[in-house]
Order: structure tokens, then sequence, then C-alpha cells
């Protein structure tokens, strides 16, 4: 911006957006100073390098401002956690399946831990079966991300929103 650009010609750009032509650099800050505006670099990297004639000022608060929109207009992605042992009874999972059909239509993930307490790491199989059992529950309105995973004493799975079926399926049950 004015006295920081280093070129000894430039491609001049002036506040309506015309084309000034090239111009050596001393007269195109002389042209930003008659205006009362600011000289900036808009292209240091192409033959000639391109410098614009803008308020400054101006051009930060609208810049700020792109960001701040582009900021609140994504998509934040919510993970809620549902947990349960292997012994859990069908009727709590039951209660625990309404809760994360109710996150999934929501458009929230939902991670399934299945937590293994003690001597249960040597029956696996149990632990797979209730996995199974509360996937078969939520499975018109989630779909798996990936496969089920160890990890610690977690037997765990990310479950997001089916795009089609959840409300759809609700409503015909009614």
């Amino acid at each position: 911006m004015n006295d920081r650009i280093h070129f000894k010609e430039v491609l001049l750009i002036g506040p309506e957006g015309e084309s000034l032509g090239i111009v050596p650099l001393k007269v195109a800050l002389q042209k930003s100073m008659e205006l009362q505006l600011d000289l900036l670099c808009v292209s240091p990297h192409s033959k000639p390098p391109v410098c614009k004639i803008i308020n400054y000022g101006k051009y930060k608060f609208d810049k700020s401002k792109k960001e701040r929109e582009a900021k609140k207009n994504q998509k934040k992605t919510v993970v809620k956690e549902i947990r349960f042992t292997a012994t859990t009874d069908t009727h709590d999972l039951m209660t625990k399946a309404k809760a994360a059909i109710k996150f999934l239509e929501e458009g929230m993930k939902v991670k399934v831990s299945v937590f293994i307490k003690g001597r249960m790491m040597q029956r696996m199989d149990i632990v797979k079966e209730t996995l199974d059992s509360f996937l078969n529950m939520v499975k018109d309105y989630a779909s798996l991300d990936k496969q089920p995973e160890l990890v610690g004493k977690d037997y765990s799975v990310m479950l997001s929103a089916k795009k089609t079926g959840g409300k759809e399926h609700a409503q015909n049950e009614k």
C-alpha cells in the first residue's frame, strides 16, 4: 500500500475501475494523493504489477464484512455422545436410541460408545451384540460413517443422519 510498493512501473486502475494504463510508480502515487485516496497493489505477481486507487479504510471494512458473512454461513457440526455398557437393558437402550434419533433429526452427528468394564473385554461378542441391537434401533434414521472400532475401553461408532428417511419415516408411522 502507498509507500510500501517498490515497482518501477505499474498498471494503474482508477477508483471507478477504469484502466489508466501503465504508468511510473511516482505518477500513480501522485494521482492517488490528488484524489485523497490510497494506492493498493492488487496483483504484485503479474507483469506489470496491478495497483488500484481505493479508499483503504472502506476496503478493509468491506473485506472484514465479507469474512464475517462467510463465517456466519458456515455449517457447524455438533457431535453428541451416547454411552452405555454391554449389559445395559433393552428398555434403556430404546430410551438412548430415542435420544440419538432426536439428535440425528436435528442434524447432529452421534458418537455411540459401549463402555467395556472389567472382564467384559474377554466377552467382545456381548459388546458387539449390544451395539448391533442399538444400531438396529436407529438404522432408519442413521448411517455409519465408518465401522465400529475399539479405542481404549470404548467400542464406538460415529453416526450421521440419513439424507432421506428420518422425518419421512416418522410421518409414515403416524
